[in-house]
């Protein structure tokens, strides 16, 4: 994996998405955060409580569609997509570089066989000099992602064999397929027909 710059200010920028600077959001990650002083024990906090707290809509039966990060901090709950903007807007409040990792699944696709764009988040500790990739999707279904700095664990095994594959760049952004396809839909059920399949 590598970033798409090396300019690491670009991984803490407060947008339209990424709004670590709505009060709420940048509230909540020095909330959680206050009682650590290491930056990847803020890290793991930040990772944990968005894998854990904040379920996948599609795991939960919930319609709602979010995509910025002070959306899904509001409603609570997220698809992969959602939930990676909140997690990279909470580390970036406390000063963790962060951005977006994708990859294409046919693991149980919503529609048969069809490829389907999964998102999580790559983030960069400056004590270790590296980055490191984590999915905080939401550990259910078998699912076991965890953060780890020695062995990464992401929510799901590639099969090469059946094309499946993760895009290798770290985008300091989320691209634009993905927003636009969460900004499109109203209901989860009408967007889970026509999820992005690629960036």
């Amino acid at each position: 994996m590598y970033p798409e710059t090396d300019d690491l200010s670009k991984y803490l920028i407060s947008d339209s998405v990424v709004d670590w600077q709505t009060p709420a959001v940048r509230q909540k990650a020095l909330e959680l955060t206050q009682s650590l002083s290491d930056e990847v024990a803020k890290a793991r906090c930040l990772y944990e409580w968005v894998r854990d707290t904040i379920p996948h809509s599609n795991d939960s039966g919930l319609e709602i569609v979010t995509c910025t990060a002070s959306e899904v901090l509001q409603h609570g709950t997220g698809i992969c997509f959602a939930k990676s903007h909140l997690l990279a807007a909470l580390l970036r409040a406390v000063a963790i570089p962060a951005g977006f990792c994708y990859q294409v699944l046919r693991l149980a696709p919503p529609v048969d066989n069809e490829p389907v764009l999964h998102g999580f988040n790559a983030l960069y500790l400056a004590s270790l000099d590296r980055w490191i990739r984590v999915d905080a999707r939401g550990n259910t279904n078998g699912i076991n992602a965890q953060f780890s700095i020695r062995k990464e664990q992401l929510a799901f095994a590639m099969d090469p064999s059946a094309d499946e594959f993760i895009y290798e760049a770290i985008f300091a952004a989320p691209v634009s397929s993905v927003v636009d396809r969460l900004n499109m839909y109203k209901t989860r059920s009408e967007l889970w027909l026509d999820l992005p399949q690629s960036l």
